[in-house]
């Protein structure tokens, strides 16, 4: 099962057909994806469900529906176990960014978290799970999928806002200050704290 967010609204890919209550079943073989993106943003759909046979297939039949933007990112923790969030249009979030030629995912994710807060000295110390959410741009929807890493660092240094990028705020926050965050963040940053 996988979870595809469109704001806060998750559409589910499942090969296990329920009863509806509070969200719809579509066909992901016939589904109009267009309509059921709009059908989120536009009524009180909880969520929808996207079925397919073979769960195997799942997430790659899905990701056929809409262009792919491929981005890397990180969950970032210094020595004090606080996590490194980035403030940007109104909501606090991870630092991630577009995979650029010839990049590994994992360059992509360094680069990204340093270019957006400053930090440096950033050190991977494990995979963690690949969101994936529907966004709009130029008139057109298309599905960011996010692969994310969990960082170290030492770093002790002044921390600095990619403002070009729409990014406001740069700060460590410590668990009760995540859990306040949180509370206005988005679905899929939700799923990896």
């Amino acid at each position: 099962m996988y979870h595809v967010f469109v704001n806060d609204k998750p559409i589910v890919l499942t090969s296990v057909v329920e009863k509806e209550s509070g969200f719809k079943n579509y066909l992901l073989d016939t589904v109009n994806i267009g309509k059921v993106i709009r059908e989120l943003n536009t009524t009180s759909l909880k969520e929808a469900r996207l079925i397919h046979k073979n769960p195997e297939k799942l997430i790659k039949k899905f990701l056929k529906l809409l262009p792919n933007v491929i981005a890397g990112g990180g969950k970032v923790y210094n020595s004090q176990r606080d996590i490194l969030f980035i403030y940007r249009n109104d909501k606090w979030d991870l630092p991630k960014g577009k995979t650029e030629a010839h990049e590994t995912i994992e360059e992509t994710a360094l680069r990204e978290v340093a270019e957006e807060t400053g930090v440096a000295g950033l050190e991977i110390t494990k995979p963690l799970q690949t969101t994936y959410h529907i966004f709009k741009r130029n008139g057109k929807h298309k599905i960011k999928i996010t692969y994310w890493f969990e960082m170290k660092t030492t770093f002790k240094g002044k921390l600095y806002p990619q403002e070009n990028e729409g990014i406001t705020k740069v700060e460590w926050l410590n668990a009760k200050a995540r859990t306040k965050a949180l509370e206005n963040s988005y679905a899929n940053i939700k799923v990896l704290l």
